[in-house]
């Protein structure tokens, strides 16, 4: 084989491996569909998205590079956390993330959505995410990158610098709660039990009566404290 030849093979295999990576994108394998897995994020628009207690997503959300995206730099922004249409129950939620220093955040779940609650937080528990830099809860065990913010702590993060796409992992079956960041297992909880509630009396928290209490609800993206965020790959699957 001469030096042209295999120059043009290379290019061929680079060509097709990009072609693969992009169509990886936001989209199932179908050994994922047989599995029950279902996409909760098209990679074009906000179907199947609105903003907490309003009809549709708020401005502040956009669609960008196939990824949802928010930036809380934009102080003319109305960047109301974003929630999923349908509510959840026991389910295995995946998805890649990806922050620009400083950015802080996260993924909460079990929201109800209801006037009497007026913020996602007042009823979700949130998988932390926060810049492993600069982020301003980065030295807490108990606020920083994976953690079950404010009640259960990680003693190491599986992520690096910003700038980088990590995934996270929501596994909640019947109130036994696994986060998983970047494959590795960082919290394994139970909810609802005794314990759970002493957890939460110890902490801001207690003063939410329905925080943390419903069994079923909405998969929420925090608006970013600071920075921006990226969010893409987005499946979930019933358990």
């Amino acid at each position: 084989m001469n030096q042209k030849s295999f120059s043009l093979i290379i290019i061929a295999i680079a060509c097709l491996c990009l072609n693969i990576a992009s169509a990886q994108n936001n989209t199932l394998t179908e050994q994922e569909k047989q599995e029950g897995w279902k996409l909760l994020f098209n990679g074009k628009d906000l179907t199947g998205w609105h903003s907490y207690l309003q009809k549709k997503s708020a401005n502040g959300w956009k669609v960008e590079d196939e990824s949802i995206y928010i930036n809380e730099d934009d102080k003319t922004a109305d960047n109301t956390d974003l929630i999923t249409d349908e509510e959840f129950e026991n389910f295995d939620l995946k998805l890649q993330f990806k922050t620009d220093t400083c950015a802080n955040s996260g993924v909460m779940f079990y929201v109800h959505e209801d006037p009497k609650y007026g913020n996602t937080w007042e009823t979700g528990p949130e998988m932390q995410i926060d810049d492993v830099v600069c982020g301003p809860d980065h030295l807490s065990k108990m606020n920083r990158m994976g953690t079950l913010y404010d009640l259960y702590p990680v003693d190491s993060e599986y992520v690096g610098a910003s700038g980088n796409w990590y995934e996270y992992e929501i596994k909640a079956d019947h109130g036994h709660l696994q986060l998983f960041e970047d494959g590795h297992k960082i919290v394994d909880a139970q909810m609802w039990t005794q314990n759970w509630k002493d957890l939460i009396a110890a902490v801001k928290f207690k003063d939410m009566p329905g925080f943390g209490t419903f069994h079923q609800g909405h998969i929420a993206f925090q608006g970013t404290e600071n920075g921006k965020i990226w969010f893409r790959n987005i499946k979930i699957k019933a358990l």
